[in-house]
């Protein structure tokens, strides 16, 4: 498995103990609040930091995906807002109490806003976010949780997917291509449609092949590499040239059968041409860009300006919000073709399916 981690504690239960150090000392020696220093007559105290709560999904900081994209733009509000961070990951197997209580340590250790990564996070949110009604939520990729101190970052997987789907086919020698997602989830699904869509404006009569790693409620399929490599392998043995997972940590063995077949893979969320190890990094044709990164670091921006609000916001091709990469140059010579794509979307002339 391809990981570079940083270090984290990822949160299998919370202890009380826990909670009440997190009260005491703001949840960690890197995140406590600044002293007021002293202050003489009429001489302000210097404004609190904000101070940020973070909760990853299943392989945290470091999966080179879905995660990582959410900590590009935590450190970018660190680097440009000074913002203080305290991040917490999900462990696989783990249940929406234990997610709960991770999201309860952070709130009463003084953390606000808390953004949580990922849609298995909605019940818990939902339900802490009553809780404490002073404190802001954010949730990537659920529109569910809902409640005046929660704000909904949403994307368009499904038209970036469409882009990475026009540009598998117009790349596919063998008119056979696949998709291998994580979790066999309607959010998923988004991308495979998307990707399904794109492939066949191309090639209307290109083969399509499809695998999920897991069912629902089993998450593990984002974060089992050898799971992915098993399910590509199986795509590339019956005629595949191009795979396009999105799987998170478990893009990883999507890349090595690519490598071992000879083939050519598409990452997701982030560049991973950029980003994966560097024995696979030229079986990348491109990656889906869903630009996490900007809607974290929007987010955060808004809390300290004071313009935040509750509810949706949606990262499509107009705002922004997904794309495709470059990076490698094997596009380039598509690049005017999935840019016409990507105009049609925006426009409106092109509307990319969510599902089936």
């Amino acid at each position: 498995m391809f990981r570079n981690r940083v270090s984290k504690l990822a949160v299998t239960g919370v202890t009380g103990a826990l909670l009440m150090a997190a009260a005491a000392c703001g949840g960690g020696g890197d995140t406590a609040a600044p002293s007021p220093g002293n202050t003489g007559a009429g001489t302000a105290a210097p404004a609190a930091k904000i101070k940020v709560g973070l909760a990853y999904d299943i392989g945290g900081r470091g999966d080179q995906s879905f995660n990582d994209a959410a900590a590009a733009g935590l450190d970018k509000a660190k680097a440009e807002l000074g913002v203080e961070a305290k991040e917490l990951e999900a462990a696989p197997g783990e249940t929406e109490a234990q997610k709960e209580e991770r999201l309860r340590l952070l709130a009463s250790g003084g953390f606000n806003p808390i953004i949580t990564v990922g849609f298995a996070y909605s019940n818990p949110v939902k339900k802490i976010a009553a809780e404490f009604p002073d404190t802001k939520f954010a949730i990537v990729d659920d529109s569910a949780a809902t409640g005046p101190n929660i704000s909904n970052l949403v994307f368009a997987e499904e038209q970036g997917s469409f882009l990475v789907g026009a540009a598998a086919a117009l790349k596919s020698k063998s008119g056979n291509v696949g998709f291998v997602g994580g979790v066999d989830v309607p959010l998923i699904h988004k991308f495979e449609a998307g990707f399904e869509a794109g492939a066949k404006a191309v090639k209307p009569d290109i083969k399509v092949q499809k695998k999920y790693l897991t069912q629902a409620p089993d998450f593990s399929g984002f974060n089992d590499p050898a799971k992915g490599k098993t399910a590509a392998e199986g795509m590339f043995d019956a005629g595949a040239d191009v795979v396009y997972h999105a799987a998170g940590g478990s893009g990883g063995g999507v890349f090595e059968a690519a490598k071992a077949a000879g083939a050519l893979a598409i990452g997701v969320d982030s560049d991973q041409a950029k980003t994966a190890d560097p024995s696979v990094k030229d079986v990348i044709l491109t990656s889906m860009l869903k630009k996490v990164d900007v809607a974290v670091y929007d987010f955060l921006k808004s809390i300290s300006d004071g313009s935040v609000k509750s509810g949706p916001k949606v990262y499509d091709l107009k705002a922004g919000g997904v794309d495709y990469s470059t990076t490698g140059g094997k596009v380039d010579d598509i690049k005017d073709k999935l840019d016409e794509y990507k105009q049609k979307i925006i426009s409106g002339e092109v509307t990319v399916p969510t599902g089936s």
